[in-house]
């Protein structure tokens, strides 16, 4: 279904994180409320920077809890080992069916670093830097093994075709990997990337490797200006900008239920906080916002994080959507199994599989 004003498909996704719950059942029944309205995904943030479970954990517990839609955990790419993360969410993508995404994320603090036995954590640009290389690394990856290379042949004593097997041999700054995966390709082909393209570090990779770029924005001039930079950048590294999808990431208060949105939260767009952005409202209004923001081309969707999990997850599913999908602008069924499929986004194709299909 496309919007009725020939913007495109609105996306939304929310976050799922419920602070001090650790035996996860918060965290799935979050998931299913989520799915029951519709939303393409929901992000489960992470850091080595404070106690809680581990999202990539928590996440892949909920692919058996739902059936449709997307989960991204966060995983950073500073003090961790980029053949491992690969592995996992291309585990995660088969365990989901298709679902799965990452939100890479950088570990800036130093006590993450020394937690590792490490000096100080690096400046926000050599971070990043690293995690565009990781990023890179894990499409390398995910394409090591082509497609049906695993030939389900044991008593013939040959499980895999060698010949759809391709190293990798890739050096990055600080770490090398020769591959190929051990993990099939994954059904996605590669699991849908999400970067937080706010800091001006994160951006050139969000450009060059994300799918799904969020942007804490509080007006919808601020969040026209970072998607036009971020198409632009992903032109310039020759990608089509349209495979980009850019969604503005809110902090929402649905606290005051069916009440206009306090002045500077609703009409006026959200108010600027130390957390980021924040609407503070009712469902009626938030709907509203969306909608003018979308309709204005400003965004590709919203990625909701709510203040009071419980509570507001609620009222955006039951108040929110449910307006959303009454006034034709966001679908009321999933027409597809996948988190691509969701995003509008093709399956990428193998690049070495193309590579030998062309040498052939």
């Amino acid at each position: 279904m496309t919007s009725t004003h020939g913007r495109g498909l609105l996306h939304l996704a929310a976050a799922l994180d419920h602070e001090a719950a650790y035996d996860g059942a918060r965290h799935l029944e979050s998931a299913r409320l989520a799915e029951r309205g519709g939303l393409d995904f929901v992000t489960l943030g992470d850091s080595f920077a404070r106690p809680g479970p581990d999202a990539l954990a928590v996440l892949s517990r909920a692919a058996t809890a739902t059936t449709r839609i997307g989960l991204v955990p966060a995983v950073t790419t500073t003090h961790t080992e980029p053949f491992r993360v690969q592995a996992a969410l291309a585990t995660l993508d088969w365990v989901s069916r298709g679902r799965a995404g990452w939100w890479i994320d950088v570990s800036r603090t130093d006590d993450e670093a020394r937690l590792f036995g490490r000096g100080p954590a690096a400046p926000a640009a050599a971070l990043w830097r690293e995690a565009g290389e990781v990023a890179e690394v894990a499409g390398l990856l995910w394409d090591s093994r082509e497609d049906g290379a695993e030939t389900g042949d044991p008593a013939g004593g040959r499980l895999v075709d060698r010949a759809r097997l391709h190293p990798v041999d890739y050096t990055g700054t600080g770490f090398s990997v020769r591959g190929p995966s051990l993990v099939p390709r994954p059904p996605q082909g590669h699991p849908v990337r999400l970067v937080d393209a706010t800091e001006e570090a994160a951006r050139a990779v969000a450009a060059r490797h994300a799918d799904v770029a969020l942007v804490r924005a509080a007006s919808p001039a601020q969040a026209a200006a970072v998607r036009d930079q971020l198409r632009a950048s992903a032109a310039e590294f020759g990608r089509n900008p349209d495979g980009l999808r850019v969604l503005a990431c809110l902090l929402v208060d649905l606290g005051d239920g069916e009440r206009a949105a306090e002045r500077g939260h609703g009409g006026g767009g959200p108010r600027q906080t130390v957390r980021g952005p924040l609407y503070r409202g009712g469902p009626v209004d938030l709907a509203e916002l969306i909608a003018r923001w979308h309709t204005a081309g400003v965004v590709d969707g919203f990625h909701l994080v709510p203040v009071e999990p419980g509570r507001d997850l609620e009222r955006l599913v039951n108040g929110t959507v449910a307006l959303l999908q009454h006034r034709g602008l966001f679908r009321t069924f999933y027409p597809g199994s996948t988190l691509r499929e969701h995003l509008d986004l093709p399956r990428p194709a193998n690049r070495y599989a193309a590579t030998a299909g062309s040498t052939s």
